[in-house]
């Protein structure tokens, strides 16, 4: 199956399933779960294939620079480097080409530059982004209590998912719940991504 389609067709395949097996509620309470998972994989997924990308644009701007020092002319050395992809990267590789052939300053030398400010500023996000970390744990933390109370309710005796799944007052609650802790998570997940994992 196409990665691309996941996030489609798991939270079907999960709202079917939870909808025979446990009612309508349990279906939607599947459903919902599948759809953040499925959305939370294809995110980190993306993100891992734009930063590997970019390691990449930097290591061929690094070689580059070193092909400039070697002689080799700068259409040949900068062939392939810095594609539409990495916007930012890009524009400032043009601009140090213009540069060079306006004032005759030394491409590689302001290559290198560009490569180490690059670097630094991804390290320097990706230390920012480490720091947001204990937040998302926590709201992690946070959506899966609701699964120790319903156990905690098999451990007393009671059966708090035919209460959940098969009351008018359980359905509430149990749908009420599952919004409040997308919504809770959603809302952890946008403050985590207020930095970037790559920059220009």
């Amino acid at each position: 199956m196409p990665r691309a389609r996941v996030p489609l067709l798991a939270p079907a395949i999960a709202a079917v399933t939870g909808a025979i097996l446990g009612g309508v509620v349990a279906g939607a309470v599947a459903g919902a779960y599948a759809a953040v998972a499925a959305r939370l994989m294809a995110r980190r997924r993306a993100e891992r294939a734009r930063t590997d990308h970019r390691a990449g644009q930097l290591d061929l701007l690094a070689a580059a620079a070193a092909d400039l020092r070697a002689g080799l002319p700068a259409s040949a050395a900068l062939a392939g480097v810095c594609d539409d992809r990495d916007d930012g990267l890009s524009a400032r590789v043009k601009a140090a080409v213009l540069l060079a052939e306006r004032t005759g300053a030394p491409l590689a030398s302001v290559l290198d530059q560009i490569e180490a400010d690059a670097r630094g500023t991804d390290r320097a996000r990706a230390a920012a982004a480490a720091q947001t970390a204990g937040s998302q744990a926590t709201a992690w933390l946070l959506a899966g209590l609701p699964f120790g109370g319903i156990g905690l309710g098999y451990a007393i005796g009671t059966d708090p998912l035919d209460v959940l799944l098969h009351t008018p007052v359980g359905a509430v609650c149990a749908l009420g719940a599952v919004g409040l802790q997308l919504a809770g998570l959603a809302w952890a997940g946008r403050i985590a991504r207020t930095v970037p994992a790559v920059g220009p």
